[in-house]
């Protein structure tokens, strides 16, 4: 994809959706966090309906601790892989509590340093909830990069380090919300819908799709 198109990429995906928001559910920096653990090989839609229980009677690391492990896992056990997610919940809420007054961190560094969050959560807590410019690629950002052109590559840190490049400065920050959205609505992973796609004029892949075919 060349640099007019991904300009015009982004200024399309803005002018239909100037705000873009995570789907996850959260009012807090801490749930926020939480919710990212928790959504790792789980859809947001199961992650909130989790989270609608949970929150309202544990929203901050000492709550969580006072919980219990039992106690959290009975609110979270419809998530894939509930057991380790709530024990590595556990560790980082006890973790947060002792080395970070029960706050959450603003680095990369102290981040990636919980239990249970790798790179992308880390990309995740620090982009939606302190505004900086990270790229979370998860599988949908993963292909719409490689699909369209817009920034291939053969691993997510790949992808992320091309997007980092490739993505104007102007859409640096809400562009991972575009891509996510873009992914899980249109251009999906069996068949994309490109006859519904409002980028499709800029994208590389061909053959596109057609409606009813």
């Amino acid at each position: 994809m060349k640099s007019a198109a991904i300009e015009a990429f982004f200024a399309t995906l803005k002018a239909a959706n100037p705000t873009p928001q995570t789907e996850l559910e959260y009012t807090s920096v801490f749930e926020l966090l939480a919710a990212v653990l928790l959504s790792a090989q789980a859809t947001d839609v199961g992650v909130n309906k989790a989270t609608r229980k949970l929150f309202p009677v544990a929203n901050t690391p000492q709550k969580i601790l006072d919980l219990g492990l039992e106690g959290l896992e009975s609110y979270i056990k419809t998530i894939g892989l509930y057991r380790s997610k709530a024990k590595h919940l556990m560790q980082t809420c006890r973790i947060l509590v002792e080395q970070h007054g029960g706050e959450v961190p603003r680095t990369r560094e102290a981040l990636e340093a919980l239990p249970g969050v790798g790179r992308k959560t880390a990309n995740v807590v620090l982009n939606v909830a302190f505004g900086q410019p990270t790229m979370a690629v998860d599988t949908h950002i993963f292909r719409v990069s490689n699909r369209t052109g817009l920034a291939p590559g053969k691993t997510p840190l790949a992808v992320e380090q091309q997007l980092m490049k490739r993505v104007p400065a102007a859409y640096a920050v809400d562009s991972h919300h575009w891509l996510i959205l873009l992914g899980r609505y249109v251009c999906m992973a069996r068949k994309p819908l490109c006859h519904r796609c409002a980028v499709a004029a800029y994208c590389d892949f061909k053959p596109k799709t057609v409606q009813g075919s």
